[in-house]
């Protein structure tokens, strides 16, 4: 029996890393998959946990030669997923998550059809500006970048076939395990 592969993306802020780990906490069934970026670390990451860090000229040679299922270009720096080790982990009957923006979410469902794409929402672009003032990592012109990127990623929200809007983290962590759950509950 293979795994099921699913995708969670959401805008920059929504809280789409902290359901992640939250998910991973309570269900043991799904891994997530780490993906490779050219980008530096933020404080607190840890290269081949949080991502693997890579030089971009790395990443453009992995992209050259075929190794990313999905890859895209996000705020100036590349991110992408390992297709090896998805195909041995789905294939192996693993649950995998993967945590990606919409753009590779229309890739992977291209490559994979029977994938699980879920969106995650902030309860409104107010919040969303809150949050990402909360994390002290932005200046007013990077914030004012990613809401007006937010408002380009929420257009895509139809593309997903579950839509999770959080606003409370434990009410948004029960929705996204229920539907980890029901996938595996499927016949074949």
């Amino acid at each position: 029996m293979s795994g099921n592969l699913f995708i969670v993306s959401a805008p920059s802020g929504a809280g789409k890393t902290s359901l992640v780990k939250a998910l991973l906490a309570i269900n043991k069934q799904i891994d997530v998959s780490v993906s490779y970026t050219s980008r530096p670390p933020r404080p607190g990451e840890i290269d081949g946990k949080d991502y693997h860090f890579v030089s971009r000229e790395k990443f453009l040679s992995m992209a050259q030669h075929g190794d990313f299922l999905e890859s895209a270009e996000v705020y100036g720096n590349f991110y992408g997923t390992s297709q090896s080790w998805i195909s041995n982990e789905i294939h192996s009957g693993r649950d995998i998550l993967l945590e990606i923006d919409w753009q590779g979410a229309a890739q992977v469902r291209n490559k994979f059809p029977i994938c699980i794409p879920i969106f995650i929402l902030p309860p409104s672009l107010a919040a969303l500006a809150e949050r990402l003032k909360g994390r002290g990592q932005d200046s007013a012109e990077v914030i004012a970048r990613r809401l007006h990127a937010a408002q380009e990623d929420i257009g895509h929200v139809a593309e997903f076939d579950y839509v999770i809007i959080n606003d409370k983290l434990d009410e948004a962590l029960q929705q996204l395990n229920a539907v980890v759950v029901a996938a595996g509950l499927r016949r074949d």
